[in-house]
């Protein structure tokens, strides 16, 4: 398999894949429940990467600064995954303006569905205000 490190832009969304290590397992070989956090964030910085979106570049962007934090998560834990499993961490835009996105996350292997995730992502400024995001920003993550 050869896959782009930052994963891929297509017609699902981003998908990244990333290999189960013994370190993201619990005593019973299962991946541990927060490691999923992690896999999901993986997803979300590496897709805001192939959209062009450079994070820090966003902080100074401008004299008001942008940053995107996580506001709310919803997630559904269908499935377990397994070490050495190979993982697709699917990321899809639902909304994006005013101050905030809505992102779609699934976490899949070999097809069949483990995790979905809602994730309200909110727009600050560097000083921790709510801001808008800008419409060519918002356009980015809807195109």
């Amino acid at each position: 398999m050869d896959y782009s490190i930052a994963g891929t832009l297509g017609e699902e969304g981003h998908l990244l894949h990333q290999r189960v290590y013994y370190e993201d397992t619990d005593f019973s070989g299962l991946v541990y429940h927060a490691r999923y956090l992690h896999f999901l964030e993986r997803g979300r910085t590496d897709y805001l990467r192939c959209l062009g979106v450079e994070q820090r570049a966003l902080l100074t962007a401008d004299a008001e600064g942008l940053v995107f934090v996580v506001h709310r998560m919803e997630i559904d834990f269908r499935l377990p995954a397994r070490m050495d499993d190979i993982l697709t961490i699917r990321t899809v835009t639902e909304k994006a303006g005013g101050a905030k996105m809505v992102l779609q996350q699934q976490i899949l292997c070999d097809e069949r569905l483990l995790i979905s995730a809602k994730v309200i992502i909110a727009v600050i400024n560097a000083a921790g205000r709510p801001r808008r995001l800008p419409d060519a920003l918002a356009n980015r993550f809807l195109a």
